[in-house]
């Protein structure tokens, strides 16, 4: 059984402050992103890019 610390990177979920500032977008839109889309790094990703513009 794998546990969090040797999942690869790509399965873990996103930390909404690192993620408000990758994508330039405030904490509480980082909250809801990350919400909605879990842990699908690809489409939390997608939708960040959407709402920074």
């Amino acid at each position: 059984m794998a546990d969090e610390t040797t999942a690869p990177a790509a399965q873990k979920g996103y930390e909404p402050i690192p993620f408000a500032k990758k994508h330039r977008i405030s904490v509480e839109d980082a909250k809801a992103i990350l919400a909605k889309h879990g842990s699908d790094r690809k489409s939390a990703d997608k939708e960040g890019r959407r709402v920074s513009l």
